[in-house]
């Protein structure tokens, strides 16, 4: 009977167990803007083919009025507000060149739906049905900081032909991509930490398992999760306090929820993707536009080594890579600016 008795309560304590397990690996539900309860809708937004929502937000010139008509793709834990290129430069630089940003929340953040089935192609389909719904024309200009790299790969392997320039900021690397050197992923790979690699196994294997990791209070979480000092380089910390006007709307970032927008990023930019951005043709083989890839060489979060492979595999990118410079690198004074020369045909001394 004592046998019988031990036996099933054992048996109650394993299924107790596995309900939790199960429970704990299942993100709540989003918290969607306009929804009873949920944030609310404060943005202009699109709506998209599959009936999502798409929120954007507009800078400089009038979209009629514009010379140069850009789409910015904000970075990692960040959302329409934070477009460096239209924030970063001087007061009337945008108006003085005829330039027009559109940034937009993507998915999952700010006030853009999500989607649970987020890709780097369905990524490249956001950005043209949203140029298509503002009347942007046949073709405009990408521009992606970090992790809004993804988007822009996409654009540039799925939508090329509506492209008159695209430039790529820090771009977050994957390093499962089949044209990086095996040597040099695996040097890369026993530098990091073990808990960072064990987040990257668990993103590139087990997406399904990364709300739980990122969420549980047994274990250290990535460096990234935390905002943890050390992914800052020395110029990074001397540029966080521009980052200070943040504070009063940073909430709004992830206020539908982390995991349909910080941990979908993480599963896209480290996932397995449909294609190897280094095997993408040259979009301007006639050199009737450019494509530019910018990168400090102090960068604690995308590693140079990477860069500068990309840049030898696609010789058609122009590639910026800047002494000293961390990943915050484009909030420096006058940097933008230099961004937005180098990929639009305005006069340098503007």
């Amino acid at each position: 009977m004592k046998k019988c008795l031990v036996g099933g309560a054992f048996i109650i304590v394993l299924i107790a167990l596995g309900a939790w397990a199960i429970i704990s690996c299942i993100p709540p539900p989003s918290n969607r803007c306009g929804t009873p309860g949920g944030p609310p809708i404060t943005a202009p937004r699109i709506r998209l083919s599959d009936g999502r929502y798409l929120a954007y937000e507009e800078h400089g010139v009038s979209r009629k009025n514009a010379t140069f008509k850009i789409i910015f793709i904000h970075a990692f834990a960040t959302f329409r507000r934070d477009a460096v290129i239209a924030n970063r430069v001087r007061p009337g630089f945008l108006e003085k060149n005829g330039i027009y940003v559109v940034s937009y929340d993507r998915p999952g953040y700010g006030e853009s739906d999500p989607h649970s089935r987020r890709s780097e192609k369905t990524l490249a389909q956001d950005v043209e049905q949203l140029a298509d719904q503002l009347q942007l024309g046949s073709k405009f200009y990408v521009v992606g900081y970090s992790m809004g790299g993804q988007a822009v790969w996409g654009v540039l392997k799925y939508i090329p032909h509506r492209l008159a320039g695209a430039t790529l900021l820090a771009p977050v690397t994957n390093s499962w991509w089949p044209s990086f050197p095996d040597s040099l992923t695996w040097e890369l790979w026993n530098k990091q930490t073990k808990t960072e690699r064990f987040t990257m196994l668990v993103t590139h294997y087990t997406p399904w398992l990364l709300y739980w990791w990122n969420n549980q209070k047994l274990f250290q979480t990535s460096a990234v999760m935390q905002s943890s000092p050390t992914i800052f380089s020395p110029q990074d910390m001397a540029l966080l306090p521009k980052l200070a006007v943040r504070v009063s709307y940073k909430n709004q970032t992830t206020q539908q929820g982390a995991h349909e927008s910080l941990d979908r990023d993480l599963i896209v930019g480290f996932g397995k993707w449909s294609f190897d951005p280094m095997k993408i043709e040259n979009p301007f083989p006639k050199g009737e536009g450019s494509v530019h890839l910018w990168q400090g060489d102090d960068d604690r979060l995308v590693p140079i080594q990477l860069q500068r492979i990309i840049a030898q595999k696609l010789s058609w990118i122009k590639y910026h890579e800047i002494p000293g410079a961390g990943h915050l690198f484009p909030n420096a004074d006058g940097v933008a600016e230099t961004i937005l020369k180098e990929l639009l045909p305005i006069p340098q001394a503007s």
